[in-house]
């Protein structure tokens, strides 16, 4: 195993488990302490973990970012302005595309407000996407096969980038659990910033869809720099300070008007 996927595997243990111990990792990995206290230090210099005597601890800050609520609930956080933002991306879209959605709640509202009777071809690893975009009967729907994260109802895993390797679409709209001006578009799940990643490759144009809460965030791991995203869509509640980084990085930025008899409806 090399650095990078032992490394990988250690922080999946510490956000399962929320500690690891230098005994359980040399066992599991097969190596020596010295390595596995190497790897430590380096997630520690991360800010990912807490070395402590025998092992380490997972940071409290990042330990945070895993509270998420389930998309079902998520979709109605900032609902009106996830709506707008919705619509405006679909606005992208033309008949007889093929697009593809990560999981996320501003992604499902993208899927809700696609044009009628486009014979749009849709592809997802989200369960609930897929069936709202399924009340078109025009639409061809590709539902990716892997391991279900019961959080968001989306599949994961080798099958599903697998399959994306397959695939060659005109849009791809992802979520983002927060963005760094330094490493570009993240996300808190380590499963889900591969499969993103995949979608990312499978795509022509790319176009990241976020409420504004997101831009004073950083989840733990990124998936996409800002120089492989075309587009960057948010509403007017986002800083405009961060608005005009991100589009010196070279993302197009689309911003919503939000009325203000909007920011009271907002959740």
């Amino acid at each position: 195993m090399i650095v990078s996927q032992r490394r990988k595997l250690i922080k999946e243990l510490l956000i399962k488990n929320k500690s690891v111990k230098v005994s359980d990792l040399v066992n599991l990995l097969h190596v020596s302490e010295e390595t596995i206290r190497r790897d430590l230090n380096q997630l520690e210099k991360e800010g990912v973990a807490e070395k402590n005597y025998g092992g380490a601890v997972l940071i409290e800050e990042v330990e945070n970012q895993f509270f998420i609520p389930p998309v079902d609930k998520r979709k109605f956080q900032y609902s009106r302005e996830k709506e707008l933002i919705g619509k405006a991306a679909s606005q992208l879209i033309k008949e007889g595309q093929t697009i593809i959605f990560d999981a996320g709640s501003t992604t499902w509202y993208v899927g809700k407000n696609l044009p009628d009777k486009s014979n749009l071809t849709i592809i997802t690893n989200a369960m609930n996407v897929a069936e709202e975009c399924s009340k078109d009967e025009t639409a061809s729907i590709y539902l990716l096969g892997g391991k279900l994260r019961k959080n968001s109802m989306s599949l994961v895993g080798p099958q599903v980038e697998s399959e994306l390797q397959n695939y060659n679409a005109d849009y791809v709209f992802l979520g983002t659990a927060g963005i760094s001006l330094r490493h570009g578009f993240t996300s808190s799940d380590l499963y889900d910033a591969e499969m993103k990643r995949a979608m990312v490759s499978a795509g022509q144009k790319i176009v990241v869809v976020a409420d504004h809460s997101k831009l004073h965030k950083a989840g733990l791991t990124p998936f996409c720099p800002f120089d492989q995203a075309d587009m960057f869509i948010t509403s007017d509640l986002a800083d405009i300070e961060i608005l005009k980084e991100i589009e010196k990085r070279g993302v197009e930025v689309i911003v919503v008007p939000l009325s203000e008899d909007t920011l009271d409806k907002l959740v």
